[in-house]
């Protein structure tokens, strides 16, 4: 089986949208599109068809390109079911548990709920790889709009299961305001002050700082190391306010 092609396309201020290819049977996702031009544009410059668009989460950052790639590429729209009425654009509804497919490359979905009520993971076991929309961060994790810390911390206990080599897609460019945060409540980690200082001259280079990795997410991020969840809902609180 072929490696995925993952293409990482800057949109917004700091959204990542994912271009992700299977060169075998030629199918491409789209994950969480916020727009639609610059992933057609993208698409169109290496040759790969749009097939399918796979939701994470209803905000309007993820969702924002929907309907006019659906408009010209006929794809199909995959979505959390838990969020039906907010994405309606969505021909297929996926939970927990499902699979979806591109070409013979298979994704678990993860219920992950507490950044909204409905969040979903793509969790692609056999490629060592998880597309985790606003839940799981570089050195951070989502806000909890619709949820709850409790939520919060069991699905960082259960991203903490993957393997260290897993990576680990998220939506955003926050790793250096998250890394700034993150040495104020774990001043004594070495490995924390170490990547801060690589997440600096990244973003001072103008280079992007994701996908992460699992392993240097348990090594560095206060939210996934959190021993419980009154203490992930104590640095969530501290981060809300910083």
């Amino acid at each position: 089986m072929a490696a995925l092609d993952i293409v990482r396309i800057p949109v917004l201020s700091d959204n990542y949208v994912w271009l992700v290819h299977d060169p075998e049977s030629f199918e491409t996702m789209v994950v969480d599109p916020s727009v639609a031009d610059p992933v057609l544009a993208e698409a169109d410059r290496r040759g790969w068809p749009i097939t399918a668009i796979w939701n994470t989460h209803w905000h309007p950052d993820h969702t924002g390109g929907n309907a006019d790639i659906k408009a010209k590429t006929g794809c199909e729209i995959i979505a959390p079911a838990a969020e039906r009425e907010r994405i309606p654009t969505a021909d297929r509804l996926v939970k927990d548990g499902d699979r979806v497919r591109l070409g013979s490359h298979v994704a678990d979905v993860w219920d992950v709920p507490a950044h909204t009520a409905g969040h979903i993971a793509y969790h692609f076991a056999d490629d060592a790889a998880i597309f985790v929309g606003d839940t799981l961060f570089a050195m951070g994790c989502g806000r909890l709009f619709e949820g709850t810390a409790e939520q919060m911390f069991a699905n960082m206990q259960r991203l903490a299961t993957l393997d260290d080599a897993t990576r680990v897609y998220c939506a955003h460019e926050y790793t250096l305001s998250n890394a700034r945060f993150a040495v104020t409540v774990d001043p004594d980690n070495r490995a924390l002050a170490d990547r801060l200082a690589a997440v600096e001259a990244a973003r001072a280079a103008g280079e992007p700082t994701v996908p992460t990795s699992i392993g240097a997410e348990r090594a560095t991020n206060p939210f996934l190391r959190a021993p419980t969840a009154a203490e992930l809902g104590r640095i969530r609180a501290l981060k809300d306010a910083a």
